[in-house]
């Protein structure tokens, strides 16, 4: 009889083993986050296992860049309160300045935080402080900005050239492989800046799309708005615009019914105050995703990581773009033009920060 018992026992287990899915898969980090296919390391279980309550730190490259960096700071902030373990969750907001996001890491590590969060200001800003805190024992969770440095433990990228591509893809096909485009980039030097231009590149190679303007906007409004009132006033005949960045769309988008001018197809972001532009004036446009709730997805990477379950080192957030459709699904007449979507932020917290005032 004992014998039985011991081999029912071990098929069980034997049979648990083999239908139980790896700990990578039962981490879910976001809705269209996947582990990156090809060589892709595993970031052992229970490699960074530690009893709650936990602190969590986390090193923003630039809260108030624009509104989309606001959200994020906010989209973290709620993670974090939704989860009774994180006794603590500190936000430390490097403004664009290299030496201070070095500061803010090294400080984060003297408190002895349980795991760091970094958006880096340029690929190497912060290599070495990631190093540092993952040699202290601290995990690292990087994303919204790739890094040259492969120290940090694990990283989710929104895959920005994908991003550039989604947008270069559906202008060379509204104007037939062939035409004059401005292009607005982001903050100069910024990795996202650069990687959404080289997708834009691949997009517009072997066409006859051509790039006769091309100007930094740090994804910001006002800036934008100046820099599309000059393009216009010194060319108006353009015929396609790649914009970065929903704000920079917003912007270029009244500049033209400013002037009383036809919008040519313009790409567009997951912006609110741009979807109610586009339902509004049924231009042509693509919105590409690039949800805010990242910073919710760095702090359940950081939680998993706690809790000791595996995870890939390298995870990509490849969305397809969406259009008017799928807008108009998500669009809200009572939220302001600075809340962005997806969005995974509580009702409460939605018309807290982005009611209309």
């Amino acid at each position: 009889m004992r014998r039985i018992i011991k081999s029912i026992a071990a098929a069980v287990i034997a049979t648990t083993m083999w239908c139980a899915p790896s700990f990578a898969d039962e981490v879910s980090l976001l809705d269209g986050v996947t582990a990156r296919a090809g060589d892709n390391p595993t970031v052992e279980a229970a490699k960074f296992k530690k009893d709650s309550p936990w602190v969590i730190g986390m090193s923003h490259f630039g809260v108030n860049a624009n509104t989309w960096t606001v959200q994020v700071a906010h989209e973290a902030e709620a993670a974090a309160a939704k989860d009774k373990r994180i006794s603590k969750f500190i936000l430390l907001d490097a403004g664009f300045d290299q030496k201070k996001q070095v500061a803010d890491i090294e400080d984060l590590i003297a408190q002895k935080v349980d795991a760091i969060i970094v958006q880096p200001v340029t690929s190497t800003s912060a290599d070495a402080s990631i190093a540092k805190a993952v040699a202290a024992g601290i995990p690292v969770i990087v994303h919204t900005g790739r890094i040259e440095s492969d120290a940090f433990t694990t990283e989710i990228q929104g895959g920005a050239e994908h991003f550039g591509k989604v947008m270069g893809d559906f202008l060379v096909k509204e104007l037939g492989g062939k035409g004059n485009i401005w292009v607005l980039r982001g903050l100069a030097g910024h990795p996202e800046d650069t990687n959404r231009y080289n997708g834009l590149l691949q997009a517009l190679k072997g066409t006859d799309v051509k790039i006769i303007a091309e100007e930094h906007g740090d994804w910001q409004y006002d800036k934008a708005k100046k820099l599309c009132e000059t393009l216009y006033l010194n060319n108006p005949e353009v015929d396609g615009i790649w914009s970065s960045g929903a704000d920079m769309t917003r912007a270029c988008v009244d500049v033209f019914k400013q002037f009383g001018a036809k919008i040519p197809p313009i790409t567009g972001e997951g912006n609110n105050g741009f979807f109610g532009q586009w339902i509004a004036d049924g231009f042509k446009s693509i919105s590409a995703e690039y949800s805010p709730a990242q910073g919710a997805a760095g702090i359940r990477a950081a939680v998993a990581l706690l809790e000791g379950k595996e995870l890939k080192k390298h995870y990509d957030y490849n969305p397809p773009g969406w259009d008017l459709e799928k807008v108009k699904k998500y669009y809200r007449d009572d939220l302001s033009a600075n809340v962005w979507w997806p969005s995974e932020l509580p009702e409460d917290k939605l018309k807290e920060f982005y009611a209309k005032k």
